[in-house]
């Protein structure tokens, strides 16, 4: 298609919502009870229409991002559908400010949301539009902070629901309370299901590698995010003293964040959220440089969006499933004895239950 035919970018739609969560979700940082969404539709003068959805983890956030996504309107209309050229100019503008915090959720958003505008009007699946293939992705589900009990009731939903792998929050009192969580989750499943667990960033780098050397004996898959996100130099000390992997990277904020923890050998898997690491653009950086480094990614929420990026992405591993806004989703991401399917799938995957959104609207 020449650039003059390009379609123009005609208006911007924001809305906030607060969707309840069916259940709590506990970690050992807090208890997330609802999800604050921001929905952001973009209109071509073509008639297609691209989506995304944005997540501020607190309502606090939440109205300001919409407002700061609704400010972008004006550097939009009028431009040509051009998703990787509009990011760049977006990421020019905003560079004193940086691509962190609200600014960096709401350039993603944004980019997110013209992406799927353009698979659309090839009437494309993301996937495709970007030179990957459909393919069953393996998915795991989460555990919150919920005890011994709690933990091993849900580890057996999972199992009973074909999934092959489990992600549960710790970061208890006590290894040994750790390890309680983790062998009852063991018996409630099998030998064969993969057991990662979260730390949510909630021990000091010390803390984290004596635990560690207990832990080296469960045989889990990975220990995720044991200190603080952005302290590479104490997870490449943690990463040098265990023998079980660590997992990090849904709290880094663009590419450059990313180089930063490569560069320190912070993590021997990565797991970029697509929202936090720049939208489909920077996933895309994020991809070139994972296969680049022989690097291992996994997803960080989003499975509609996130499976037709993994399609894309040569070191796939792990899908990160969670359903907690499928109320608002038209067509919720299909996961099948425990492999997600992105057959089907038009844009990027989501588009909107409008009923729902009307009930959960702010």
């Amino acid at each position: 298609m020449p650039a003059d035919s390009l379609p123009k970018i005609k208006s911007l739609r924001v809305r906030a919502l607060r969707v309840p969560m069916t259940e709590a979700h506990r970690t050992a940082s807090g208890v997330i009870t609802e999800s604050p969404l921001v929905l952001t539709d973009i209109t071509t003068d073509a008639g297609v229409t691209g989506h995304s959805l944005v997540f501020t983890y607190t309502p606090m956030a939440l109205q300001p991002t919409a407002q700061l996504i609704s400010n972008f309107e004006a550097l939009l209309t009028e431009e040509d559908l051009a998703p990787a050229a509009i990011e760049q100019k977006l990421a020019q503008r905003f560079r004193l400010l940086g691509p962190q915090g609200l600014v960096g959720i709401a350039l993603a958003a944004i980019d997110m949301a013209l992406w799927d505008a353009l698979a659309r009007l090839h009437e494309l699946p993301l996937l495709q539009l970007l030179g990957g293939e459909e393919r069953p992705l393996p998915a795991y589900g989460a555990v919150g902070y919920d005890g011994v009990d709690g933990s091993a009731r849900v580890a057996e939903r999972w199992a009973e629901r074909g999934f092959r792998g489990i992600k549960a929050k710790i970061g208890y009192a006590t290894v040994q309370q750790d390890i309680a969580v983790i062998r009852a989750m063991r018996a409630a499943t099998d030998d064969d299901m993969a057991i990662m667990v979260d730390y949510n960033q909630s021990l000091t780098p010390t803390d984290a590698i004596e635990r560690l050397r207990v832990l080296d004996a469960e045989g889990l898959y990975w220990v995720e995010e044991p200190t603080l996100a952005h302290d590479y130099a104490g997870h490449a000390r943690i990463a040098r003293e265990s023998k079980t992997p660590i997992q990090c990277g849904e709290n880094w904020w663009g590419t450059q964040d990313l180089q930063h923890a490569i560069a320190a050998s912070a993590s021997d898997y990565l797991m970029p959220d697509v929202m936090k690491i720049g939208g489909v653009s920077g996933w895309q950086r994020t991809a070139a440089l994972a296969h680049a480094h022989g690097l291992r990614v996994s997803s960080h929420l989003w499975p509609e969006i996130s499976a037709q990026l993994l399609c894309c992405t040569p070191t796939a591993h792990w899908l990160e499933y969670a359903d907690w806004w499928n109320p608002v989703i038209a067509e919720p991401i299909r996961v099948e004895q425990g492999m997600a399917m992105v057959d089907g799938a038009l844009g990027s995957g989501v588009s909107w239950n409008e009923k729902a959104v009307t009930r959960y609207s702010v």
